[in-house]
Parts: structure tokens; C-alpha cells; sequence
């Protein structure tokens, strides 16, 4: 399966907040969001990751991008991981149906039964404007990723 194409219209999905609250499609209308799909809370390159990214918030925001990490973790492992490292990016539960969503945007790595390390950027419209899925899960996408995304969906 191949990473969700840009131009399209984001697929139904439901994932879960830290609250437990549900978090749909219908969540995204109205804003740019980035969903940074990652493979484990914990791991030593998912770490990296989101620290990188954590520094990178305001430039962000600055371009109205609001930021999510999205793992097959449960929730109380992923408030865990965003306590421990001390970032704000908001951390969505793809746990049960273990990696449905991810499946959806394809960004799910079958061989290992876990989130793929991928970015997906969907438009106010809820249509997604770029994707990027890694080589493999070991590889750090950088910040830049992002911000070429974001200037790509402006084009």
C-alpha cells in the first residue's frame, strides 16, 4: 500500500485524544493539519522526532499548520511519551482497531504490525494536499519535510 495521494478527500477514520475523546475527519475541517504518523512512543528516532518538530511549533503555527502524532500506542503511552519529552503536540490513539486509520492513509507498516513514520498535510477543505512516507521506519523525516509540504500545498 502506498502513502495517501495528495488530492485526496481524507477517508472517514476515528482515532482516539488523550481524553479518550474521539478525534474524526470532521475534526480537521476549517485548518491546515499535519498528522506525523510514527512508529513506537518511546523509541529512540520517535524521540527525536517529535523534539525536533516541538522547536519547530511556532514557525508553524506562524503558517497555520497545527501539528498531530499519530502512533498504534494506546493513550495513557502516548500522554506518557508527550509528558516525558515535554511536548505540547497533541497525540492521537490509532490503538484499537490497532492501525485502521493509519491502514486508511497508508501509513501502516504490515511487516512489523505498526505506524510507518509518514507525513500527511490535509487543507481546510479536508483534502490532503501532501504526503511523504519514509524508507523505512528508522528514518527520521526532518522539519524541512514539512515546511516544503506546506509550500507545495500553497502552490
Amino acid at each position: 500500500m502506498s502513502i495517501i495521494a495528495p488530492g485526496t478527500e481524507v477517508p472517514d477514520f476515528a482515532l482516539a485524544t488523550a481524553d479518550a475523546e474521539g478525534f474524526t475527519q470532521e475534526d480537521l475541517k476549517g485548518k491546515t493539519t499535519v498528522f506525523v504518523f510514527y512508529p513506537f512512543a518511546f523509541s529512540p528516532v520517535c524521540t527525536d522526532q517529535l523534539q525536533i518538530y516541538e522547536e519547530a511549533l511556532p514557525e508553524l503555527a506562524a503558517q497555520g499548520a497545527t501539528l498531530y502524532g499519530v502512533s498504534t500506542d494506546a493513550t495513557y503511552s502516548q500522554q506518557a511519551f508527550k509528558e516525558k519529552l515535554g511536548v505540547s503536540i497533541e497525540q492521537l490513539s490509532d490503538f484499537e482497531p490497532k492501525g485502521e486509520t493509519s491502514r486508511k492513509f497508508g501509513a501502516f507498516f504490515e511487516p512489523a504490525g505498526m505506524t510507518n513514520r509518514a507525513l500527511v498535510i490535509v487543507g481546510p477543505d479536508g483534502v490532503v494536499t501532501w504526503s511523504h512516507l519514509a524508507a523505512n521506519p528508522g528514518e527520521l523525516p526532518g522539519v524541512n519535510l514539512i515546511f516544503d509540504g506546506l509550500e507545495a500545498s500553497k502552490a
